[in-house]
């Protein structure tokens, strides 16, 4: 606790406590900090905020609410950074210059007005040996901030010389420090890099109106007394070079190589002619270079981390710029990286099968033996004798006396891991120890064979006579008269035991056979897999599922997302039974025979999952009917009595769709312009959408559309346009301003017959035809 005591007492155990000396305070003359007067007045004291942290804190509050005051905040802390002053006194002035130059709500010319006197403060801390890693890094970030800043000032004013040699000197010691700091320094130094390249090359687009930063060599006029544009630039494209070299040699610091890349995505953006450059370096860079050897755990960190900085670039990069002739080497190196992360990672994170031969090796038991015990290798332990029968099939295999082995129950493992560990163990094991098992079952089998059956008194045949001197006297009731001839009627050769091989063969089991599958029963099968599909298809919707990110080179359907449900049932819908079916022509309209009711049990449910949301599933139409027309073309090829689907599901679809149109609705434009084929039926439907006017401009304009970009149609469609003007007056407006685009003179004519009289004769010829 710090006694009361007068001011500069005060003072001074503060600084001590920060580390600073009564010299400090008597050469910067500190007062105490007045934040009413410098909310009040802008001009404050230089050494204002040089005492403790909370009042510097103040100062980051007070400018944040007032940016006219970081000119003057400025000037009062840049005394705080000298190297005599405690460290985290410097970390805080620092990061609070990093800030300043780096935001947006300050105006670029206040910057501008700041950066002379805090070049000053940046070249002498870039300069003092054995700077703290923490000071460099946001000095570098506020250099980097200052210097388009500083560089515009040069074009305006050629003048400046002094400044212009300050930033040089500054960028040398920077690009110096480039290959000497740890890599958090080094990012940083690639954000100036950046900087310096962006301001010193040519902009290939119109500037964004309002942002004074984009400065480039454009703006460099070509007789300016200090800077020259050719040496700018080939500076520039140095250190361009300089960023690629980590690329080029592909480095394994995932901190450097992920802040190149970030740093690059915004050249490639911004400038132009650096962007051939760039993508053909990122293209053969492989970033999992650390693959090829043993990997450590922050190894396969790094390496992830540099795959996926390099994915996310390119498949940006391709997104933006789509006809970029260099797109398809882009997606093919994005692919390849998937499949080889996949390889990788997915090799290097199975779990290593187990060694049964290494866990039943007896090496962790001889440290148990008591000293000078005889050490027994593994292949050299005696196998048990098998002890007097009866055996069991079990015991027979048996060879180790090992209680937790021979008490194992294997059917607990499952068959696919316990195929895997027979494999490993016949790879790994002891050849010499191998063959002795083997012969010591055969040795088994063999004793087995030989040795004679042992015989129950109780149950053995009247022929055989027992030695009288092991005779004993029986404690069981006597055999009646009926037992005794029993056993004479039967032979000796039913009473014999059987033999160890009939003991040891496995009885053959024979499945039964199914029931013969019937058209119904294949048909109900069949709706209950379609049933289970569609459910499958909803389900998809849920946005909470993660779906898989899949390329170009997959297959119609081998993922189970919604893309691929809908492939596999518009196939099944449209492809499935055609041909299957002796259709004849009169019943083109009627499902015939078992195959063609599932055909439309599923052409109904893609129907009913269609109309239920159509705005949002409006491709599953597209796509279905695309697929009904191409099926109906190939069976027209092959048969020309086959059955015609596509117009019939296609008038179904709009009769469902049509009645729940608003006027601002786009789906009907689209689904007329995606379609393969647009019959007259299908444009009759279009047309008596007009008898509700609300709908009549939705009509028109999807016609208008189908008349401007599909020219096979575009007669069928102006066609309709005039039966609209015919019929509907309400239309004629809109329809009008269509045809006197493309059908001038039948409109005229139009106009003119609309506008003649009939006459009497006419009138009543016409009712009398009418009638």
């Amino acid at each position: 606790m710090l006694k009361k005591q007068n001011p500069e007492r005060k003072h001074f155990t503060l600084l001590q406590w920060r580390g600073q000396s009564l010299s400090d305070v008597e050469n910067t003359r500190l007062i105490e900090p007045n934040l009413d007067k410098v909310r009040s007045k802008s001009d404050v004291p230089p050494a204002v905020f040089m005492l403790p942290g909370w009042q510097l804190n103040d100062a980051r509050r007070l400018v944040l609410s007032d940016v006219k005051l970081y000119p003057s905040v400025i000037k009062g802390i840049l005394p705080i950074i000298a190297p005599t002053s405690h460290l985290e006194l410097r970390r805080w002035t620092a990061d609070f210059l990093a800030d300043t130059f780096a935001t947006p709500a300050l105006p670029s010319k206040d910057k501008e007005s700041m950066q002379p006197f805090v070049l000053d403060t940046v070249q002498s801390i870039l300069e003092t040996p054995d700077e703290d890693a923490h000071v460099l890094r946001s000095i570098i970030q506020t250099a980097a901030s200052i210097y388009p800043i500083t560089l515009r000032w040069i074009i305006e004013n050629s003048y400046d010389t002094i400044t212009w040699e300050r930033i040089t000197a500054v960028k040398t010691r920077i690009l110096q420090i480039w290959d000497k700091g740890n890599p958090s320094v080094q990012i940083c130094c690639i954000k100036f890099a950046q900087k310096v390249v962006l301001s010193q090359s040519v902009s290939g687009s119109e500037p964004r109106r309002g942002d004074g930063l984009d400065v480039s060599l454009d703006k460099v006029p070509p007789n300016h007394t200090l800077l020259d544009p050719r040496m700018l630039e080939a500076e520039a494209f140095g250190l361009l070079d300089r960023m690629l070299g980590v690329l080029q040699d592909n480095s394994s610091d995932a901190l450097v190589v992920d802040a190149t890349l970030n740093c690059l995505s915004v050249l490639v953006r911004t400038r132009p002619a650096t962007s051939n450059r760039i993508v053909n370096t990122v293209l053969n860079f492989n970033p999992l270079k650390l693959a090829n050897s043993p990997m450590t755990s922050k190894d396969r960190v790094m390496a992830k981390s540099m795959e996926k900085t390099t994915r996310m670039f390119l498949i940006h990069l391709a997104k933006r710029d789509p006809h970029n002739p260099l797109t398809p080497r882009i997606h093919q190196q994005i692919e390849r990286l998937m499949r080889m992360k996949t390889e990788i990672f997915d090799e290097t994170a199975r779990k290593r099968a187990l060694d049964l031969q290494k866990e039943m090796s007896e090496a962790k038991r001889l440290r148990a033996l008591p000293p000078g015990a005889p050490a027994v290798l593994p292949q050299q332990q005696e196998i048990p004798e098998l002890g007097p029968p009866p055996h069991t099939l079990g015991a027979i295999f048996t060879l180790t006396t090992s209680a937790p082995l021979s008490s194992f129950d294997v059917t607990s493992v499952p068959p696919p891991l316990l195929a895997r560990l027979n494999v490993s163990t016949l790879v790994n094991v002891d050849r010499q120890a191998l063959d002795r098992a083997i012969q010591a079952v055969k040795d088994r089998l063999t004793s087995l064979a030989v040795a004679p059956p042992v015989l129950n008194p109780n149950t053995a045949p009247l022929g055989v006579e027992e030695d009288e001197d092991d005779y004993e006297p029986d404690f069981y009731a006597a055999e009646d008269t009926e037992q005794i001839l029993n056993k004479l009627d039967s032979s000796s050769e039913d009473l014999k035991p059987p033999s160890l091989e009939d003991a040891l063969q496995l009885e053959v089991f024979t499945l039964p056979l199914a029931p013969p599958l019937t058209t119904e029963g294949a048909v109900s099968i069949g709706k209950m897999s379609i049933s289970q599909l569609a459910e499958q298809l909803k389900a998809s919707e849920d946005p909470t599922i993660k779906r898989p990110k899949v390329g170009f080179n997959r297959f119609a359907s081998s993922f189970g997302d919604r893309d691929s449900l809908v492939t596999m049932l518009v196939r099944l819908a449209a492809q499935s039974t055609a041909g299957l079916a002796d259709i004849s022509p009169k019943k083109e309209d009627e499902d015939v025979g078992p195959s063609a009711s599932v055909s439309s049990d599923i052409r109904g449910i893609l129907h009913t999952y269609i109309v239920d949301d159509f705005r949002k599933r409006i491709d599953v139409a597209v796509a279905w009917l695309c697929e009904e027309w191409l099926n109906d073309k190939l069976q027209a090829s092959r048969s020309p009595d086959s059955p015609v689907h596509y117009e019939k599901l296609a008038l179904k679809l709009l009769d469902g769709i049509l009645p729940y149109l608003h006027p601002q609705d786009k789906i009907l434009t689209r689904f007329l312009a995606e379609i393969p084929q647009l019959s007259p039926a299908i444009l009759s439907r279009i047309k008596h959408m007009c008898r509700d006017p609300t709908v009549v401009g939705l009509a028109l304009t999807s016609l208008l559309y189908l008349i401007m970009m599909k020219p096979p149609v575009r007669e069928a469609a102006l066609d309709t346009v005039q039966g609209i003007w015919e019929e509907y007056e309400d239309a004629r407006p809109t329809a009008g301003k269509y045809l006197a685009k493309y059908r001038p003179a039948w409109l005229e004519k139009a106009k003119r017959d609309a506008a003649t009289p009939v006459s009497a004769p006419t009138a009543a010829a016409n009712s009398g035809v009418a009638a």
